[in-house]
């Protein structure tokens, strides 16, 4: 990863766990959607790649990205990434990364994804594709407009402590948070596709039981 790459990054601790912002770069989000595109084309890929029935987005499709792919085309960006997160929270050095799973979510008019958390030790999402417009919210409602928000919440809301914290999608962001972070996607109003991927990954064990606080008790 490039220095650029590093001066693009923000840590945000707006309620306690930390959720890192970076930039990816334009050939991952020009490889990811190509890729994309060629598996909507293909039917019968299609079929065999949908991660719609273990996952609870109610969105038109989401696609589980091969191994070959993922490989060539997003590995070495997401190993930084995470490097990055755990470096900029604990100041401590990962050595692995394994790959729970990773996906596309393509998502429509009206369709949204409930309050949910992941899997494994670390989760992300990055923005691949946004509408033109999220589209007008009720008339009545004169908070900022949140369609197509993600919102992130965590615990509840007490004097001088926020629980929300919502991010407009924005092509080329990439996000890492705690697999354990609840999060949501608002529905959005209007033509356009709000394409992002999401991943749930582990980190080398012994740098998730410090960060967490935890001591590994050995075997006898």
């Amino acid at each position: 990863m490039s220095k650029q790459d590093h001066s693009n990054v923000k840590l945000y601790r707006p309620f306690g766990p930390t959720i890192m912002e970076m930039d990816m770069p334009q050939d991952v989000v020009k490889n990811v959607n190509n890729y994309v595109e060629k598996i909507v084309k293909d039917k019968k890929k299609s079929k065999e790649l949908d991660a719609g029935s273990g996952l609870v987005g109610q969105v038109t499709q989401e696609i589980s990205l091969e191994k070959d792919f993922y490989e060539n085309h997003f590995k070495d960006f997401l190993f930084k990434a995470v490097e990055t997160y755990i470096l900029g929270s604990s100041r401590k050095k990962i050595k692995n990364f394994k790959l729970r799973d990773c996906w596309v979510v393509r998502q429509y008019e009206n369709e949204y994804n409930p309050n949910h958390y992941h899997s494994g030790h670390l989760s992300g999402v990055g923005y691949l594709k946004v509408p033109e417009s999220f589209g007008e919210q009720h008339q009545s409602v004169k908070e900022v407009n949140k369609n197509g928000h993600i919102e992130f919440v965590h615990g509840s809301k007490m004097f001088l402590s926020n629980a929300q914290m919502f991010v407009k999608p924005q092509v080329g962001k990439f996000y890492v948070f705690p697999h354990y972070l609840m999060h949501l996607v608002y529905p959005f109003k209007g033509k356009g596709e709000r394409r992002s991927i999401s991943f749930n990954g582990e980190i080398d064990e012994t740098v998730f039981l410090e960060t967490y606080g935890a001591v590994k008790v050995e075997k006898n």
